[in-house]
């Protein structure tokens, strides 16, 4: 009893949630869940804006996002009194749009896609317009660039080191960056030969493939966020949709763990990498719990319907490519070998 009272309470749900549970999963496999991961940054990014006196109470907070990041600034908006407005599109799902309007965000959907970028260049044009309404009384986090967005990982990274070593392989998929590069830099401080895989899917723009239509969400990208820096990166490997949902199913069944389909991604990722390298220790980051995919990916008429029903075992290794950009599903591997973007993608044109 004596050890319990040590344990103070938290002051509130984000200090509670914002780092993950870390999960042995087999000799060398571990997975890192989180609650949903884009807590930590936004709690981060509006935490150091207060710090510098470039965010005040009576300001509005903007942000462009149809995932988790959005719900994390509601929920620290929410503990610090601040006003929400969030830029998404269709995609977002009801359930995610419902919880942020329950927080007291305004939830703007942008219905028309541009031309080059998508939809999240049109949610960056209407964020760009009502920044130009509200002028100096609204405070934007930026999290495709800010680099309070990879710093707030430094907290994981420290994490890991403490349970595990500095000397890992992490295993994550790729939106903004920001997981992944603020990760492995402070892992890299302590272990310079810690490795970064980055996990992405088809038709994402972010290591070089054409951009197009993505069913598999959390992951890969229409524009290329600064925050993604290429160079700290090993390998690259492509996942289709069909692919990531069986293995968040599986990773569900296996392991009961349930996370979200990018943790799914990265799950088939890192337990191959575990399996080829015995030797080190793989740290796969599992972005959220599977709550909102419950009517989706957990469901096998929603699967069928959208033509994302995977009826193979599931696959034990990937192709490996020349290129990127060549890449086809259902799973793909590069190696990445730390180099710049602009050197992968000009030498296929040499």
């Amino acid at each position: 009893m004596s050890a319990l009272r040590k344990h103070l309470p938290f002051s509130g749900y984000s200090s509670a949630y914002a780092l993950p549970r870390v999960i042995r999963c087999s000799t060398n496999l571990y997975l890192a869940q989180f609650a949903f991961m884009k807590l930590l940054p936004a709690k981060h990014v509006i935490e150091q804006a207060l710090n510098r006196g470039t965010l005040k109470q009576d300001t509005t907070l903007l942000e462009t996002s149809s995932g988790t990041f959005a719900l994390g600034l509601a929920v620290v908006c929410r503990e610090h009194g601040f006003r929400l407005e969030i830029f998404t599109d269709p995609v977002m799902d009801r359930a995610l749009e419902n919880r942020l309007r329950s927080l007291g965000a305004e939830v703007v959907i942008v219905t028309e896609k541009a031309k080059q970028g998508g939809y999240q260049a049109s949610r960056l044009d209407a964020l760009h317009a009502r920044i130009g309404e509200l002028g100096h009384a609204c405070f934007w986090p930026r999290q495709y660039e800010t680099e309070d967005n990879p710093a707030a990982y430094k907290s994981f990274a420290d994490q890991i080191t403490g349970m595990l070593g500095a000397d890992v392989t992490v295993v994550g998929s790729v939106g903004s960056g920001g997981s992944t590069c603020g990760t492995i830099e402070r892992l890299r401080e302590e272990s310079p030969s810690a490795r970064l895989i980055g996990v992405d899917t088809f038709n994402s723009v972010i290591f070089g493939q054409p951009d197009g239509d993505r069913k598999l969400r959390g992951l890969g990208n229409s524009l290329v966020p600064k925050n993604v820096k290429h160079e700290l990166y090993d390998e690259v490997h492509f996942t289709s949709a069909s692919l990531a949902f069986a293995a968040t199913r599986e990773l569900h069944e296996r392991h009961a763990i349930f996370a979200g389909p990018t943790s799914g991604a990265s799950y088939i990722v890192g337990r191959w990498r575990a399996r080829q390298y015995p030797d080190e220790t793989v740290v796969v980051i599992c972005p959220d719990e599977g709550h909102r995919y419950v009517e989706s990916v957990y469901h096998h008429e929603w699967l069928r319907q959208n033509g994302c029903v995977y009826e193979g075992v599931l696959l034990d290794a990937p192709a490996t490519e020349e290129h990127p950009s060549t890449a086809r599903p259902p799973w793909n591997r590069y190696r990445w070998m730390r180099k710049s973007r602009e050197a992968i993608l000009s030498a296929s044109e040499q």
